[in-house]
């Protein structure tokens, strides 16, 4: 079973359950979750639409700027070449701006991904809406710097918004240049990445050593490690956290697609899998930036949509964490 039909068979059910418990057993009420989560229940009118909603936003703390809570990553689902695929995709931008979504996250490892967002970003002039995250995956500086103007010609921009080092692959000179190229406008803000647990004690040494804006790690109610040492230095040291895998590479949706929502997720406006997991990560304070990746427009939606009315209190957050044990 995809993702979209366990949207459909578990969202219906999540919402049938909502509207029980609102209505006292009422499967037809149109209160729902609505009445139990505030904005962010979600129906399959709602779904479809892609209408703008009021997004929680995250503060960078290294400049003050404010950034949508949920973005979208590019790995696997933008390298694509075929004129269907492609449709799709200008869909999925489309509808992500047209909903007040911002942070867009590729990397010259993704295949065809940067080009691919240049593209249809230009097609559709959304560029001044988004904010543009890519990387720099190579070694010596001459080949980074060669990279990274690559990245911006394929992304059609003459500005980044945040270069990354990926997986830190040669971290000390790539940061080298980095702030060199913030000090000149070329890029606006510079961090590094990983997306492994065994990784967060190397991430954490470079954090230390230099002034970052950001980090991105992977985070999710699957994978907890960043809270024991690199969430609470970001706070400490005013380090924005973009946080990858939040369903954990997939791993989260394989278990519990099956099963269904349980009732308890309207207290936090949930009304799917993929909104719970997303609010788990995006409620801890530390996090400015939650990366689900897709490929289609009626999951960005839903993904979107966890953005919105209520966050998890700490019991709620434990329930969730329960759930995905």
């Amino acid at each position: 079973m995809s993702r979209r039909e366990a949207l459909g068979h578990i969202g219906a059910a999540a919402l049938l359950g909502m509207s029980s418990t609102a209505a006292g057993g009422d499967a037809g009420s149109k209160s729902s979750a609505a009445s139990a989560g505030g904005k962010a229940g979600i129906t399959p009118a709602a779904a479809a639409s892609g209408a703008k909603t009021d997004l929680l936003m995250r503060r960078i703390p290294s400049s003050g700027e404010m950034l949508p809570a949920v973005g979208v990553g590019t790995w696997q689902t933008f390298d694509v070449t075929e004129p269907a695929a492609k449709a799709e995709l200008e869909k999925v931008l489309t509808t992500f701006a047209d909903m007040g979504g911002r942070v867009i996250d590729s990397s010259p490892m993704y295949g065809r991904s940067e080009d691919v967002v240049g593209e249809l970003s230009a097609r559709r002039d959304l560029r001044t809406r988004q904010f543009i995250a890519t990387k720099v995956w190579t070694s010596g500086k001459a080949a980074g710097i060669r990279q990274m103007e690559d990245s911006m010609r394929k992304l059609r921009t003459k500005t980044v918004d945040l270069m990354q080092v990926h997986n830190l692959v040669d971290v000390d000179t790539h940061l080298k240049t980095l702030q060199e190229w913030k000090q000149s406008g070329r890029i606006r803000y510079i961090g590094v990445t990983h997306y492994a647990a065994n990784a967060h004690d190397a991430v954490a040494k470079v954090m230390a050593a230099n002034k970052l804006d950001f980090i991105q790690i992977n985070y999710s109610v699957g994978e907890r490690e960043a809270e024991q040492r690199l969430l609470p230095m970001a706070l400490e040291r005013g380090v924005a956290v973009i946080a990858n895998r939040p369903f954990a590479g997939g791993d989260l949706f394989r278990r519990l697609r099956a099963r269904a929502l349980p009732q308890w997720a309207a207290e936090a406006g949930c009304a799917s899998w993929a909104q719970l997991m997303l609010k788990f990560v995006i409620s801890h304070p530390a996090i400015t930036c939650a990366i689900p990746g897709t490929g289609q427009s009626v999951h960005v939606v839903d993904n979107l949509k966890a953005a919105t009315g209520t966050m998890p209190d700490a019991a709620l957050r434990a329930k969730m964490a329960a759930v995905a044990a």
